[in-house]
């Protein structure tokens, strides 16, 4: 059977919560279109985490590499158009906090993701899920993971498509947060896997 690597990431800042871990950890060993989903989360820390994914994906050899992250404040569903190679940005969970740096010292200076950024997002707005297209990912732990990944595929030319999705809180976590927009958490799960069925879609 083909392979979904689906991450999300653990709590991290203000967000005392992180849907993406759970929403990961529900998927996990579910299968969509024929594809298994092998669920991983991901520490938020600059060090480990494009590290541990990466070895994720030597592990699983999946056919896609699918990363989740929450973007607190944002209102709709947003899969991310490019990864640039900095890294800049709050401390993490270790503290620490780089910047100016390079995710890769002789890496592209950026990688357009592989999965159909366009038509996840028509299709989710056609279900009746908001949606757009983001332009930054930011500097942070997410956009660290995607350019690594594609990075990853390029070096090595390895053929698994790759991006990144950020979704918007949980109720739950908005609720403890007290400032930031949220949608049910079963319409966050329904919309990750309506972008699943269009990834594979292209990869079946």
């Amino acid at each position: 059977m083909k392979k979904i690597l689906l991450t999300g990431f653990e709590p991290f800042l203000d967000y005392k919560v992180n849907p993406t871990m759970k929403i990961v950890e529900e998927l996990n060993g579910n299968s969509i279109n024929g594809h298994e989903i092998v669920g991983w989360i991901l520490p938020v820390d600059f060090e480990q985490s494009a590290k541990l994914l990466l070895e994720k994906i030597d592990e699983v050899n999946p056919d896609v590499v699918v990363s989740l992250g929450l973007a607190g404040g944002r209102y709709k569903i947003t899969p991310e158009r490019i990864a640039v190679n900095v890294k800049d940005g709050d401390a993490d969970n270790n503290n620490h906090a780089p910047q100016d740096e390079f995710i890769e010292e002789a890496g592209d200076t950026a990688y357009i993701p592989t999965i159909p950024v366009r038509k996840i997002t028509n299709r989710l707005i056609e279900e009746g899920y908001p949606a757009e297209i983001s332009n930054t990912a930011g500097t942070y732990l997410c956009n660290n993971v995607m350019y690594s990944a594609l990075h990853h595929a390029k070096v090595n030319k390895l053929s698994y498509k790759s991006g990144f999705i950020h979704i918007p809180a949980s109720h739950e976590l908005a609720i403890q947060h007290g400032k930031i927009p949220s949608w049910s958490h079963s319409d966050l799960m329904r919309a990750v896997e309506i972008s699943l069925e269009v990834i594979t879609d292209e990869v079946n």
